[in-house]
């Protein structure tokens, strides 16, 4: 009876050490792809697909550091230092704060003050002083309460920032979501989707109005995805997936 428990205890032991093995090895293997420059570069982008005359682009890039008439970026309601605590992601990769620093703390102190809240699908249209970043126009869009986030409430963000970008008469803009940014869960494909599938309806809806000569806007050429390097592959798919169900 001994001898039987004594070798179950060294079957378990044995699996443990090999588990952690194997876990070890994976992330070895997770740490070399990355030196080794498997994730996509800075600056990586292709244009995924085209609907309506509109070229839709996934791009790597920190909204920070996109040159672009219009730059949209989400936000949820405030808690203190939320841009910067775990589980927010690293400042390295953190593209909201990057877009805070580059403002001087503005998006920190408007949300701190209360002046701009988060609200669902709360905007704030800010214009960036001159060498602070690329972008012409920055919108920012409200997600809410983090607790209560649903990848389905991007639809809607996409398809306000449709309308807004073609209310300001800009051709072409660029959308970062931030989920990842502010260290909430969320279904990247999902995400991505959503965005884009929301962002043409919205696109769809105004031209009905204009062949009823009840809305004028400039046409828009580009609609472009911001995401990070880790995230730009299911990106891309997901607005494959999007762009087979408008064309079909």
């Amino acid at each position: 009876m001994n001898c039987t428990h004594t070798r179950t205890r060294c079957h378990k032991v044995s699996v443990h050490i090999l588990g952690v093995y194997l876990l070890s090895l994976s992330l070895t293997s997770i740490s070399a792809n990355a030196q080794t420059g498997t994730l996509p570069k800075i600056g990586t982008s292709s244009i995924v697909g085209k609907t309506d005359g509109i070229d839709i682009e996934a791009k790597v890039q920190s909204p920070s550091a996109q040159a672009t008439p219009l730059q949209i970026a989400c936000v949820f309601e405030y808690t203190a230092n939320d841009l910067t605590t775990p589980p927010a992601l690293p400042a390295n990769l953190n593209g909201m704060l990057h877009v805070d620093d580059a403002l001087k703390g503005l998006i920190t102190g408007l949300r701190a003050s209360g002046k701009f809240k988060g609200y669902l699908y709360e905007t704030l249209l800010i214009t960036p002083a001159p060498g602070t970043m690329p972008a012409k126009q920055l919108l920012l869009i409200g997600l809410g309460d983090r607790n209560k986030f649903d990848p389905d409430i991007m639809f809607t963000v996409g398809a306000i920032g449709m309308r807004e970008a073609l209310r300001l008469g800009v051709t072409s803009y660029s959308h970062a979501s931030n989920l990842k940014d502010a260290g909430v869960e969320s279904p990247t494909a999902v995400v991505a989707s959503n965005v884009v599938k929301g962002a043409v309806e919205a696109y769809r809806t105004q031209a009905y109005l204009k062949e009823k000569n009840m809305s004028a806007y400039k046409p828009l050429t580009k609609m472009t995805l911001l995401s990070g390097p880790a995230f730009y592959e299911v990106s891309t798919q997901a607005i494959k997936e999007a762009m087979a169900s408008f064309n079909n």
